[in-house]
């Protein structure tokens, strides 16, 4: 009798419930969506590659019609459905993008739909969502408060529930990214994608191990919602802070999805939100595209950990594009701060007629530009007699910010950056 294969995964083995999902039912999926979702493109990123020293494939999941990956679960779950289930409808709870993909292609199957969405869901989503014509109750803070409302109210009306991430036709649909990711760029060797409840990663994983064995699944999570990094190592690291990648905040991976990580999957990663609103940034600058907070944590994790990556083909997943305008503003607004292009600085004058005309000149004469000037009189640790100018410029960067600085002081005006950076 032959010699059981060795358990080659890092995380202990864990029993699996029913059958998983197969690489052949996810080129079924494959032909299952067909044309109903966009093919998405992969493309070799010549700026990334060379900030991180690998060869850096972007796959621009939020070019789909909603935005985000999710269509193709949702697509293929919906399709799936008995005669009598589409007549009733579907439930979906969902925090913004799997609500979209089943709302969307739900109205374009005449089957009547019910998102149920977080309370803090944000806008953007919750308008697209009713807008493909579906029916959104806003309850619970978290998903998992939502999952319990959209149980009920699928109970109460006869709904069939169609689950984000937990549900084997959905993780298929799912997988068909890395099936087009690897006919794109066959050379891969590491596909890196977000967690929140691991559908897209457990579906990447089942096709691209089935195509190419040897290739390696990263996932990435939040800091702030470590739930499949806590369960694959026992942690008990504490989730359900505020996180700018709500898509994935998720405080417990799937009872389906888990068992596969475990199996295929070598590591799970973590990156803070400094990082993760860098990686939009870098998105927006960069690939002049739109990244949301979960759709950009594969490239922050490259980016907090290059040496992991260098001189390997890898794959991003750039999973979403809805991203709230005001949130966006704000990151980019941070980002020109981190970067010393918007600059906060506290300079002591003398209070007499005069004084702010000659900062303004000094700070123009050093190249700098005045966008905002107030007068703080009430500031405690300086002179009656004089007043803490606080003033937001622009500069090229930090070296440039040093610059102004040094004007400021050589011209008698005490000036100090005040860092907001961190």
């Amino acid at each position: 009798m032959p010699a059981e294969a060795p358990h080659l995964s890092p995380w202990p083995p864990v029993e699996q419930q029913e059958p998983p999902p197969t690489l052949a039912d996810v080129q079924a999926a494959a032909r299952v969506i067909g044309s109903a979702i966009q093919r998405t493109p992969t493309h070799l990123s010549r700026t990334l590659s060379a900030l991180t020293g690998a060869r850096v494939h972007v796959k621009f999941e939020n070019h789909q019609f909603t935005a985000s990956f999710k269509e193709r679960g949702a697509l293929n779950r919906l399709n799936a459905l008995s005669d009598a289930q589409r007549i009733r409808g579907v439930i979906a709870m969902s925090a913004g993008n799997h609500a979209q993909g089943v709302a969307y292609h739900a109205k374009g199957m005449a089957v009547p739909a019910v998102i149920v969405m977080p309370e803090d869901t944000p806008f953007v989503k919750v308008q697209h969502t009713r807008a493909h014509g579906a029916r959104v109750v806003l309850e619970g803070e978290t998903v998992a408060e939502s999952r319990q409302a959209a149980e009920r109210i699928a109970e109460a009306e006869g709904l069939t529930l169609i689950h984000p991430y937990d549900d084997p036709l959905v993780i298929a649909g799912q997988g068909t990214v890395a099936l087009e990711m690897l006919e794109d760029a066959p050379d891969l060797e590491i596909l890196v994608a977000p967690v929140g409840g691991g559908g897209l990663l457990a579906g990447m994983a089942i096709a691209a191990k089935g195509m190419k064995p040897d290739i390696e699944l990263i996932g990435v999570q939040s800091s702030q919602y470590p739930a499949a990094y806590n369960a694959l190592r026992g942690l008990p690291r504490p989730t359900g802070a505020v996180t700018v990648a709500e898509g994935i905040a998720v405080k417990e991976p799937g009872s389906r999805t888990l068992p596969l990580l475990r199996r295929l999957v070598s590591d799970i990663l973590l990156v803070d939100e400094p990082a993760i609103e860098a990686a939009i940034n870098l998105y927006f600058t960069v690939e002049k595209t739109v990244a949301e907070g979960a759709g950009a944590t594969p490239l922050a994790a490259l980016l907090a950990e290059p040496e992991r990556f260098k001189g390997r083909s890898v794959g991003l997943v750039l999973t979403g594009g809805n991203i709230d305008p005001r949130i966006m503003a704000s990151v980019i607004m941070r980002g020109l701060v981190r970067e010393g292009r918007i600059a906060h600085l506290s300079i002591q004058v003398n209070d007499r007629p005069g004084q702010l005309a000659k900062v303004a000149t000094v700070i123009g004469e050093a190249g700098g530009n005045i966008v905002e000037v107030r007068h703080e009189r009430l500031t405690a640790d300086i002179s009656v007699k004089s007043t803490d100018l606080r003033v937001i410029l622009e500069a090229r960067d930090h070296v440039h910010l040093t610059e102004i600085l040094e004007a400021l002081n050589r011209a008698g005006l005490p000036a100090y950056h005040r860092d907001f950076s961190s």
